[in-house]
C-alpha cells in the first residue's frame, strides 16, 4: 500500500530533478536576457529618438540597410501580420526598424508600414543584439522592461512567431 502512495511522488521528483524535455515548445531562440542601452537615437525625420520611449510595449525590430533589400521588406511584413494577429492584444506590440547605415529609407516603403517606427541605429545599439551572425539576420523581440529576450530565425515563419507572442502576451501582466 505504501508503494503505491508513493510512486507518484518519486516518479515526480525524478522526473523534476533529472528529465530534461527532448523539444521546447517556443518557435523563437530564447536569449537570456539583455538590457539595451538607454541611448539617444535619431529617427529619420531628424528628432530624437530612445528606445526606452517604447518601455512598456513588447516590440518586434529589424535592423537593416535604408535600402531594405526584400528579405527586409518580408520582414517588414511579418512584424505587422503578426502584431496584427493578435486581435485585443495589439496595442501591446509595437515594431521597430532601426536602420545601420545613413541610407534614406523609400518614402513608400515607410507609407505601406505606417505605424512602424524608425530610428538610425548605432553601433552599440547593433552589438546589445546577440546572434550567431549578423543581428541584421533575424527580427529580435524587446519585452516591456526593455531587454532583448527573443530571436527569430532568418526567414521566419509568421505562424511560429504569432504562437510565441501570443504565449507572451497572455502570461506576461506587463505591457
Amino acid at each position: 500500500m505504501l508503494a503505491v502512495a508513493a510512486a507518484p511522488v518519486c516518479a515526480a521528483v525524478l522526473a523534476y530533478f533529472f528529465w530534461t524535455p527532448a523539444a521546447y515548445v517556443n518557435y523563437g531562440d530564447l536569449i537570456a536576457p539583455r538590457a539595451l542601452p538607454d541611448v539617444r537615437l535619431e529617427g529619420i525625420d531628424g528628432r530624437p529618438f530612445r528606445l526606452h520611449d517604447l518601455n512598456k510595449r513588447w516590440v518586434l525590430v529589424n535592423m537593416s540597410s535604408g535600402r531594405c533589400d526584400e528579405q527586409c521588406v518580408r520582414r517588414h511584413f511579418y512584424m505587422r501580420q503578426v502584431r496584427l494577429m493578435q486581435g485585443r492584444n495589439t496595442e501591446r506590440v509595437e515594431r521597430l526598424w532601426l536602420i545601420t547605415d545613413d541610407v534614406q529609407p523609400d518614402p513608400k516603403l515607410l507609407e505601406a508600414y505606417a505605424g512602424m517606427h524608425v530610428a538610425r541605429a548605432r553601433r552599440d545599439v547593433v552589438a546589445a543584439f546577440p546572434s550567431p551572425t549578423d543581428p541584421g539576420d533575424h527580427i529580435y523581440l524587446i519585452d516591456p522592461l526593455g531587454h532583448v529576450m527573443l530571436r527569430f530565425p532568418m526567414d521566419p515563419d509568421p505562424k511560429g512567431m504569432n504562437r510565441d507572442l501570443s504565449r507572451l502576451l497572455r502570461a506576461s501582466r506587463i505591457g
